[in-house]
């Protein structure tokens, strides 16, 4: 019954978990974009990195970069469990979608990982994400079998080597264009793993549907 409060300046916010001011100030990925990867460029060409090591999804879509005001937010989604959030950051990946897919599929969460958290942060914003635009969830057709330390506590060189093989897909995804949900995509090494698997079972193509994207300069 009390008046909402914004979560980064306590203004109030009568609509969503940010004032208006507040929201103006997310920093939105916008112009043309390396078309797998995400990372802005004027050609909106594929990359060098790309071309030279392509990889396993099909693209990625990505609202903002990660930097602030916003990573502040995603640590208090993920890590503190602030579920209002969900909307705010679910309707902002929407938004950003270039593609449509056939089902929707979360970043599967590790055992351990889960039991410390409580919830997938990816599996809330999936759900959100495929209620708006009218498309089907796979919850459960993903799991990772490996938890293996937090990517982001990892140099960037470490983290395809700490996630190899920490995926199993139990579902026949044959002929389906599919999109993994997540936070952040920093290397893209955990959707460059879980793609391949999502491919054994028959998916077409695997787009990556992030909130974020973490620039070099980042």
């Amino acid at each position: 019954m009390l008046p909402q409060r914004c979560l980064l300046c306590t203004a109030a916010a009568p609509v969503r978990a940010l004032c208006d001011a507040c929201h103006a100030q997310l920093p939105r990925l916008s112009g043309l974009r390396y078309p797998q990867c995400a990372l802005p460029n004027p050609q909106g060409e594929i990359c060098g990195n790309c071309l030279a090591d392509p990889p396993a999804f099909t693209r990625v879509s990505a609202a903002f970069s990660y930097g602030w005001p916003l990573a502040p937010l995603i640590r208090q989604f993920k890590y503190a469990g602030n579920l209002a959030l969900t909307g705010l950051l679910a309707d902002a990946l929407c938004s950003a979608i270039r593609d449509p897919v056939d089902l929707v599929i979360p970043m599967p969460l590790g055992p351990l990982r889960l039991r410390e958290r409580g919830f997938n942060q990816a599996l809330e914003l999936a759900r959100h994400a495929a209620a708006a635009t009218g498309t089907a969830l796979a919850a459960q057709a993903c799991r990772r079998v490996i938890d293996g330390a937090p990517q982001a506590t990892l140099p960037w060189r470490q983290r395809a080597k700490n996630i190899r093989g920490a995926f199993v897909c139990d579902a026949d995804l044959s002929g389906l264009r599919v999109a993994v949900v997540d936070d952040v995509i920093t290397t893209g090494a955990t959707l460059h793993e879980l793609a391949p698997t999502l491919r054994k079972t028959g998916a077409r193509e695997v787009h990556g549907w992030m909130v974020a994207r973490t620039l070099k300069q980042n």
